[in-house]
């Protein structure tokens, strides 16, 4: 039984081959596409497209009736095609061999007119042939597997396709958008010897032998010696059925007789027709030679065409092996020839308009003199390449880049103050110290006149409207926006781009975001810049946006893909972060940090309704007054769902009961009861539809406990909050146990907290005498609660200082007084951060007393909003002992001259 290389189905996708092609089994061919049905095939194709998976369609030859010599029938509309079609072959037309594979009539509802390209169809009418009715489909073709699919061009296709087996069309049975034919196969035989058939074997045999003899004449005409090896290996090793399919490509026969090897299946009759055209071909040969050795200058016309035509076929057969061949040689030939295929004109028409089209737009970009003298360099070097070349593709996408960089082309700035303070305040409500820098920053730009500024970087918690900001001020500017998102960036390749020596290389982020912004001073948001990997086996990236962040150096930033120089001097550079740890301290120096505070309860009420409400009944389908929350609901809704610094999650909220009354009003339309609806959503209503608060409102305790003093926190997500320090003595040996997930520094301001305390016993009036040990037989226990939260920082000193004292001298702190500061050793009050997210966690809290630093008083009278300070009493403490004198109420002590320590004489 013969066998085949890959199963071929019974029916098969039908790809038309034009202009006189006939694939045979075992041989590889290039075929461009760019017929409609061809190229939607092909599209259909190539989404599944697996190298490893065989892709197999049908490719059969189209005839016109003028081509073709073997039409027999008596019309156009039932044809019978006969073994032996081949003009010049009056045996095989006259009779049919019994093995051949047998023959049947194309019926009328098997025939299908090509219809003809469309004004509006996406091929190049130049590359797409007009199909007429008197075209038509051969009977027979050759299952062909795809081995590799090219675009070229606009909108075309180039496929090499690998010859399986014959098969014959028995009917069609899909019509559009492509054809489907049942088919028949016919396997080629791939055994060498025929042990079992004499006649056969002895065929075979003078078969190879009259194709060494072709090879020798071959060699004569100084061929490749890799050619030349590789013809030897075919004529002793391959199968002569593969053999024979070679050949036919290589000897110079007509369409018709390669038609006729197509359609013969049985072998005999294949090495038969083979043998006769290589035996014509070899006396073609021997003449050729007789007429070189005589007259070696003077070639005749017809002699150098017959010499140019094998040129031209052996490199055709080289290509299949050798994709390395010089296509432009190849070409040549064919040129002089003047018959070069219409597939490689459109093809090679479509290329070269393409190339010219790029110079133009080369030429029209304005490029740098060294920018230009690259890209011209580039050009030539394109122009050298063969379309189907690796390379082609690689050095076209580069130059495109190069064409559609803005190196010369800007946006008019027009910057006017009063309109970037309106813009400002439309845009963000409150944030009254970051508008008036950054109105700063844009009038340092209009008075200088150029655009060296500082770089300004927006530290904040998610959703305090950092990224909005840069938008306003790309908008104040008349500029373009464009975001470049750095969370999780971990490779210098994302900023500084790919060599262009790795496969799939392209341009960094930078250079990307100048070429889809189209101008060459746009506004560039580094959005996260404090999440970008600093430590990676890639590279740094935070080292490569050293270069760029700086005004001194960016005017000649080198992507790596274009490997040439582009002025950044002229992008305005924006950063964001949620925090300034993570980012190094050059690039930390690179730029000057606006902090974002989160937003107050009052701040928020506002944006909620001035922005936030109009904005969720609007994309919910609602009208304006169909949803209204009193100022009561959105504080609730803020301060029981939503404890953040931004506003995302409120606008999340809002939404949920927004949509609650939208399935309201459903409801009640269906019902026809609109007349009952209510459009005020009331407090009872939030638990219903927002289910349980979250958060339980922070109230300072009612009723004081010795031990126990309320502080202020400042959480990661930068909001603030207040906290309860908790101490407690027991019988021991004077250990002090610290609980509630302490991280170290807490832990240490714990540590001098008790060791102040211990200092200062006995003018505390906490120990008889000043050699008393204060802990001799106790054990202190501090504890934090929310255990499972994690707690740092230093701000809490104060307070356990003073949750210290109260316990062993079982004195109380008023609960509405809440503390916070660093301590030293010496007894000084160091200040803090966060003040004014403490300072409003506190007056949500209920908190009326506050004990802060003396140097955070300017944070307090420049950051704290004024409905907040005028209802809490700020006190200002320089010492410890100013704190307990504050927290205890006590009286004044006398001051020791010089040394600034209050000594406290009323007994606790």
């Amino acid at each position: 039984m013969p066998v085949t290389i890959a199963p071929i189905p019974s029916s098969l996708p039908i790809l038309p081959l034009y202009n006189k092609k006939v694939l045979l089994p075992s041989v590889v061919s290039r075929v461009v596409l760019r017929n409609k049905d061809s190229i939607f095939l092909l599209r259909k194709l190539q989404r599944t497209f697996d190298p490893k998976t065989p892709t197999i369609v049908g490719c059969v030859p189209v005839i016109r009736k003028d081509d073709s010599s073997s039409q027999t029938g008596a019309d156009n509309n039932d044809r019978a095609i006969t073994n032996g079609s081949a003009a010049g072959d009056d045996d095989d037309a006259t009779q049919a061999e019994p093995t051949t594979a047998p023959q049947v009539p194309l019926h009328t509802h098997q025939r299908r007119p090509v219809r003809g390209k469309r004004p509006d169809d996406p091929v190049d009418s130049k590359a797409s042939e007009t199909l007429t009715v008197g075209e038509d489909l051969f009977k027979f073709g050759c299952a062909a597997r795809i081995v590799r699919i090219e675009r070229i061009g606009f909108g075309g296709f180039a496929i090499f396709v690998e010859g399986l087996s014959r098969f014959r069309i028995d009917h069609i049975v899909q019509e559009t958008p492509y054809l489907v034919a049942s088919i028949t196969s016919y396997p080629e035989p791939l055994e060498s010897t025929f042990p079992n058939d004499s006649e056969l074997t002895e065929q075979v045999l003078r078969f190879r032998a009259l194709a060494r003899e072709f090879l020798n004449k071959l060699k004569e005409l100084q061929l490749p010696d890799a050619l030349i090896a590789q013809l030897q290996r075919l004529v002793e090793q391959a199968p002569p059925s593969t053999l024979a399919n070679l050949l036919v490509t290589v000897i110079d026969v007509s369409f018709d007789e390669r038609l006729s090897m197509l359609e013969t299946a049985e072998l005999r009759r294949r090495l038969e027709k083979t043998c006769d055209w290589m035996t014509r071909q070899l006396h073609l040969l021997q003449i050729s030679q007789q007429v070189h050795s005589t007259i070696e200058d003077k070639l005749s016309k017809k002699q150098r065409e017959f010499y140019l035509r094998q040129q031209a076929r052996l490199n055709n057969i080289l290509t299949i092996t050798n994709p390395s061949i010089n296509w432009h040689s190849l070409n040549a030939i064919k040129e002089e020839l003047g018959e070069k295929d219409s597939d490689d004109s459109v093809s090679n028409s479509s290329e070269e308009d393409e190339i010219t089209d790029l110079a133009k737009r080369l030429t029209d970009a304005s490029l740098p003199e060294e920018v230009a003298t690259a890209a011209q360099r580039e050009l030539k070097r394109l122009k050298r390449l063969h379309p189907s070349t690796a390379e082609w593709s690689v050095v076209r996408t580069y130059l495109e880049t190069v064409a559609e960089l803005p190196w010369n082309k800007s946006s008019e700035d027009v910057l006017d103050i009063k309109k970037a303070r309106e813009q400002l305040d439309a845009d963000h409500y409150g944030l009254e110290t970051v508008k008036k820098r950054i109105l700063e920053y844009l009038s340092v730009i209009k008075v200088k006149g150029d655009l060296k500024a500082p770089i300004i970087c927006f530290v904040g918690p998610p959703g305090v409207g950092k990224t909005s900001l840069g938008k306003s001020i790309a908008t104040a500017l008349s500029r373009r926006f464009h975001r470049i998102s750095l969370g999780g960036v971990r490779d210098e390749a994302d900023i500084r781009g790919h060599r262009r020596t790795y496969v799939g290389a392209l341009p960094g982020l930078v250079i990307h975001g100048l070429k889809k912004s189209g101008v060459n001073n746009p506004v560039f948001l580094l959005d996260e810049i404090d999440k970008t990997a600093s430590s990676s086996h890639y590279g740094d990236p935070t080292a490569a946006l050293l270069e760029v962040l700086d005004p001194e150096q960016n005017y000649t930033f080198t992507d790596h893909y274009l490997n040439l120089p582009f002025d950044l001097s002229r992008v305005v550079f924006i950063a964001t972060a949620n925090t300034l740890e993570t980012i190094p301290p050059a690039l930390l120096d690179r730029m000057e940090v606006i902090p974002l505070p989160g937003y107050t309860f009052e701040e928020k009420l506002h944006i909620a309704r001035n922005h936030l409400i109009p904005k969720q009944v609007e994309q919910h389908g609602l009208k304006e007054g169909d949803v209204v929350m009193g100022d009561d609901v959105v504080l609730r809704i803020a301060e029981g769902y939503t404890r953040e610094s931004g506003v995302r999650g409120l606008e999340r909220a809002i939404a949920a009961v927004v949509r609650a009354k939208c399935v309201e009003v459903a409801e009640l339309r269906e019902q026809s009861r609109e007349a009952e609806y209510r459009s005020e959503v009331k407090l009872e209503e939030l638990e219903e539809i927002l289910g349980i608060e979250k958060f339980d409102d922070e109230i300072a305790q009612r009723e004081s406990v010795p031990g126990i003093v309320t502080g202020l926190a400042y959480t990661a997500s930068g909001s603030g909050g207040i906290l309860f320090i908790e101490a407690s003595q027991m019988p021991g040996k004077g250990n002090l146990q610290l609980t509630g997930k302490l991280g170290e520094v807490i832990k240490e301001s714990a540590q001098i907290a008790l060791s102040w305390v211990k200092a200062h016993a006995y003018s505390l009036r906490l120990t008889a005498s000043q050699n008393a040990n204060l802990l001799e037989n106790v054990d202190i226990h501090v504890h934090v609660p929310s255990g499972a939260v994690p707690k740092d920082g230093p701000s809490a000193g104060v307070t356990i200082v003073t949750a210290l004292v109260s316990l062993l001298s079982d004195r109380r702190v008023p609960p509405t007084t809440a503390m916070t500061g660093e301590i030293t050793l010496r007894g000084n009050v160091l200040p803090v951060g966060g003040i004014k997210e403490k300072v409003i966690a506190a007056h949500r809290a209920g908190i009326r007393r506050i004990i802060v630093p003396f140097r955070n008083k300017k944070d307090v009278t420049g950051d704290v909003p004024a409905a907040v300070r005028n209802q809490i009493e700020f006190v200002y403490a320089k010492t410890v002992a100013d704190v307990l004198e504050e927290a205890f109420g006590l009286e004044k002590g006398k001051e020791r001259r010089g040394e600034g320590v209050v000594v406290i004489e009323s007994r606790l």
